[in-house]
């Protein structure tokens, strides 16, 4: 009895396992339908794009004249360059300064510190579009209006650094304070151990942070569309807003969406092996 019992539940457990695999498939074929089906149609010529079949994935003829049309039109090739400059210098600034505040508060002991992660924290809580006039009027005020400095200044001292402040926190929090001793005891200074002591130990921390700074800088488009006014300054997001201004054709369009996302994808591949372990031990820490 016990054993048909127990081949019962095995076999139960069994299809639970393929229904809920089967339903993970369907799910991540759903949600990724809309990004393969924008790729390959990004590669169809108009007519059989305009065709009205959404199940008709394949291009037939395989072409390269949308990307050709879409440098033609305006210079993509200089919007993909600023992108790739400001989400790489960016998230490096942002890293930085990020770095050092939540090591601060993690760290040093000084008077109200608490309150000043709180106040950090609760820049988290503000809408970001709540502080977008005051924001650009000091931006106007310091003349930074079309320099990729108001870019900088907006990412490292508003909401968007906030979270990496709280992330770097509480990973540093899960790092041992006998090693940061043991090193203070052999004559290295209170930088010297944040720099080869801390950050050594946090990589997943920074890989992290690095993919969701780049994510952002990458993707951020009302503030860059606010405060860059030459083409020659403007970054791939905001060049196509200009590109729907100017070119009617959609396959040239999901040319230009395509080439928005190949830089987050790659990105995430070189450092998702960081990213997970930072997301399994990140916030288990203790003082």
């Amino acid at each position: 009895m016990m054993e048909k019992l127990s081949l019962g539940m095995s076999a139960r457990k069994k299809i639970g396992n393929t229904l809920y695999h089967a339903f993970m498939l369907i799910l991540s074929f759903i949600m990724i339908y809309p990004f393969v089906w924008s790729l390959l149609s990004s590669f169809k010529q108009s007519s059989q794009l305009y065709g009205g079949n959404p199940l008709d994935m394949i291009p037939r003829p395989f072409t390269l004249e949308n990307y050709t049309r879409l440098f033609e039109v305006l210079p993509f090739e200089r919007f993909l360059i600023n992108s790739v400059f400001l989400s790489v210098a960016m998230p490096l600034c942002m890293i930085a300064v990020a770095s050092l505040t939540a090591y601060a508060l993690t760290r040093l002991e000084f008077p109200g510190r608490n309150i000043l992660f709180l106040a950090f924290i609760a820049t988290m809580m503000i809408p970001s579009h709540v502080t977008l006039i005051p924001n650009y009027k000091i931006i106007v005020d310091m003349g930074l209006i079309n320099t990729y400095a108001a870019l900088f200044l907006n990412c490292m001292f508003t909401g968007a650094n906030a979270f990496n402040i709280f992330f770097f926190r509480q990973f540093f929090l899960s790092i041992p304070k006998d090693l940061e001793n043991a090193a203070i005891i052999d004559g290295c200074s209170r930088l010297g151990v944040f720099f080869r002591i801390v950050l050594p130990n946090a990589k997943p921390a920074i890989a992290t942070t690095a993919i969701l700074s780049f994510r952002s800088v990458w993707n951020s488009f009302l503030w860059p569309m606010l405060v860059l006014n030459d083409y020659d300054k403007l970054t791939l997001t905001v060049g196509l807003k200009y590109l729907k201004e100017w070119e009617p054709n959609w396959a040239v369009l999901l040319a230009g969406s395509s080439l928005s996302i190949v830089p987050i994808v790659i990105v995430f591949l070189i450092f998702q092996r960081h990213f997970m372990a930072s997301t399994m031990n990140s916030g288990f820490g203790g003082k």
